[in-house]
């Protein structure tokens, strides 16, 4: 392939950043104007930025909904906190993006264009390996890699059970290990103007590796689902514009002629080296966990010594057969069934219940659980309810408290460390204090706003749907829960007949809607002396048997509007793409750039869904996008290849996770995989993909337009 040539790239030279109001005013004087004309314009740019991402998130909430009233026929339940928090995710949206634009960015590319000038190469890579692990330290999202594991049965998955539980610390420490590294390699890069494909040809290959490596040991596999889902969440909301800016800034202060592009790149060693050190964290604790075995054989007292490894206490390992086993697990960690059955029976109590279930209620786990001998065995004491739970009321005021303590925990210590290395080594000052000071207040404020929001509504409703929609391509009704209907008057019973003659015993329920229907009528759920009927409430499927492939079908189509609808809405996506539009001066916008990312995510989870549905083995999924990856880096222009890796690494972030997160734990629990990791690992690697070919079609249609131009310059 040839190149473009020289002046005709889709990156024209451009050295100057869009200035601000400040730049705009005139030297000679200040502009009066009104107070209520300033809050006229204040009101009508605030309307456009609220209704933009009110557009960009609209898809996602329609698409979520429509789903569940048109394919699972439900309506979403706490309708009130889901409408609430879509209102809360749209204003944190367009508070905390214009905070990121007008004060966050600005700071962070001054910093990174005034580095160069006043210090070393050594003093670069430390402020960049500090910039990275702090950033790590501060993302919400790494932490929420927790919650994936809520799964995880510790006999299948020894290692990863133990990292995800055990040593968490050490899990976040290796991932800001790696983002540290891999800023202050990023660094060194621009500052000797290195191209990013020799890093893409090193890192890709010894990744495939050791992953490689990791697959022929069944402890260590389990891992590789959380380790490419490190690298994945380790760049979001607040890291990539930071990021981004500074290097941006970095490239620009070292003359380099391509606008800053140069710039890109750091984002995808920031998403490739927390792999390398996730999986480096693997082999260090592997020798120290059991490997994996049956469920008996973990809970077998021969056992014991070597399971304790992998829990802290012997009340933690009775406490995960309860949560995670099955009655066989429960019964092995008792010398007998004396023991076994004074421990069931104390679930009768609330303190029991809450040091054997933790934060799981008794009716879920007798539903999901509990064997029909431990259900029959508890019917017969008497359950004392547990305190009751605030009002919904305080919901809301509660959650966006804990939010914003998250949020200045994710924004303040960056801000701080920047304007630490500008005012006090750099000794400069700041550009535009109000500006700045008014970005880093709606920073904050959009981020609990925003926060706040995913959790009340969009991670709300997406898990509901997430956990119906197995009902999608199961053949059978399941169990859902289960009612103790009391009084219960069996002369109510009544006989229907199918079409051979064949009796059928039922009684007729009332639904909240007022609508009645047939349940079967199991003679055995009745318990005289209390006169009480135990009813089990099954989900119904949404298809006949031999429409089960059609049901799948419908859970592929779900993961990929999912992933398109979520990944419009994500606010570092957008920041890179306003970012891309400025330096390319237009050459690419920032729409087309959104829409190939969003398509690639899509892609992503639709493979992430068949990873869980068909237990795939991740390698086999990641590895062929990632050697397509190198050929079309060979292909694709310096400047857009680094934009097209760090697209990798935007796509996941504080919507996108909870939203797939949602779905993983849905099917995955519905299923009883391993692991529900690996979704978020696939729906990182396709946009990138996607944007090099997005990438190469432009250059193909410019130099169809060159060609066009000089032909008629030729007549």
């Amino acid at each position: 392939m040839g190149s473009i040539p020289a002046g005709r790239t889709l990156f024209p030279v451009f050295s100057g950043a869009p200035g601000f109001w400040h730049d705009n005013m005139s030297t000679s004087g200040r502009i009066q104007i009104s107070i209520w004309a300033a809050l006229s314009m204040i009101g009508r740019y605030a309307r456009l930025r609220f209704c933009e991402q009110l557009k960009a998130v609209s898809f996602i909430v329609l698409y979520l909904v429509g789903f569940q009233l048109l394919v699972l026929g439900s309506m979403p339940s706490h309708a009130w906190h889901i409408a609430a928090g879509i209102g809360m995710v749209v204003l944190g949206l367009t508070m905390f993006l214009e905070g990121l634009i007008i004060g966050l960015m600005p700071l962070g590319e001054r910093v990174g264009l005034k580095l160069p000038q006043r210090a070393g190469l050594a003093v670069i890579v430390f402020f960049g390996l500090l910039l990275g692990l702090g950033s790590t330290l501060a993302e919400p999202a790494v932490m929420s890699l927790r919650a994936m594991g809520g799964f995880v049965k510790a006999w299948d998955a020894p290692l990863l059970y133990s990292i995800l539980e055990n040593d968490p610390g050490k899990l976040v420490v290796a991932i800001g290990a790696g983002v540290g590294v891999a800023v202050a390699v990023g660094m060194v890069r621009l500052y000797f103007a290195l191209s990013i494909k020799p890093f893409v040809y090193v890192l890709v290959p010894l990744l495939l590796a050791v992953s490689l490596y990791y697959s022929r040991d069944a402890n260590l596999v389990a891992l590789l689902g959380l380790a490419w889902d490190a690298g994945a969440v380790t760049t979001g909301a607040v890291t990539v514009p930071l990021v981004l800016a500074l290097g941006i800034g970095v490239s620009r202060a070292i003359d380099r002629q391509d606008g800053g592009t140069g710039g890109f790149g750091i984002i995808m060693l920031a998403s490739a080296f927390p792999v390398l050190g996730v999986l480096v964290l693997g082999m260090l604790l592997n020798p120290n966990v059991p490997q994996a075995m049956s469920e008996a054989e973990f809970f077998a007292s021969h056992n014991r010594q070597e399971v304790m490894r992998v829990f802290p206490s012997e009340q933690a390992l009775v406490r995960h057969a309860y949560q995670r086993g099955s009655s066989a697990a429960r019964r092995a960690c008792y010398r007998d069934d004396a023991g076994y059955r004074s421990a069931l029976l104390s679930l009768a109590d609330p303190t029991a219940r809450r040091a054997l279930l933790g934060e799981m209620s008794l009716d879920n786990w007798l539903r999901e659980r509990a064997s029909e001998d431990e259900r029959a065995l508890l019917a017969r004491v008497s359950i004392q309810p547990e305190a009751g739970r605030s009002a919904s009321g305080s919901f809301l005021p509660g959650l966006l408290a804990g939010q914003a303590a998250g949020a200045f925990r994710s924004v303040v210590p960056l801000t701080l460390l920047l304007l630490i290395v500008l005012l006090l080594f750099l000794r400069d000052r700041l550009r535009h204090n109000d500006e700045f000071l008014l970005g880093v207040v709606l920073s904050l404020v959009g981020m609990a706003v925003l926060t706040t929001g995913i959790q009340a509504g969009l991670a709300a409703l997406g898990d509901e749907v997430g956990r119906s929609l197995p009902r999608v391509f199961h053949a059978e009704a399941r169990e859902e829960s289960r009612r103790i209907l009391q009084p219960f008057d069996p002369d109510g019973v009544v006989n229907v007949y199918d079409q051979s003659g064949h009796p059928e015993s039922v009684f007729f329920l009332r639904d909240q809607s007022g609508k009645m229907h047939g349940e079967p009528y199991d003679p055995a759920r009745y318990d005289p002396a209390t006169s009480s009927y135990e009813h089990i409430v099954r989900s119904r499927p949404v298809f006949s048997a031999k429409l089960t492939f059609a049901g799948i079908a419908l859970v592929f189509l779900f993961a990929f509007g999912l992933g398109y609808g979520s990944t419009l809405a994500e606010p570092a996506l957008s920041a890179l793409g306003r970012k891309v539009e400025e330096i390319s001066v237009g050459t690419v916008k920032r729409t087309g750039v959104v829409r190939a990312v969003s398509i690639g995510v899509g892609l992503g989870l639709l493979a992430g869904v068949a990873r869980i549905l068909y237990d795939l083995p991740t390698l086999w999924l990641l590895a062929p996008p990632y050697l397509l990856l190198l050929w079309l880096t060979f292909l694709s222009e310096e400047e857009f290849a680094g934009i097209a890796w760090d697209c990798g690494g935007v796509t996941t972030g504080v919507v996108t996770v909870p939203l797939v997160m949602a779905m993983g734990l849905g099917i995955g629990g519905e299923l009883n995989v391993v692991d529900g990791f690996g979704a978020l690992a696939l729906a990182s690697v396709y946009p990138i993909v996607t944007v090099m070919i997005y990438g190469l079609i432009l250059r193909s249609r410019q130099r169809r337009s060159m060609q066009a131009a000089e032909e008629e310059q030729d007549e």
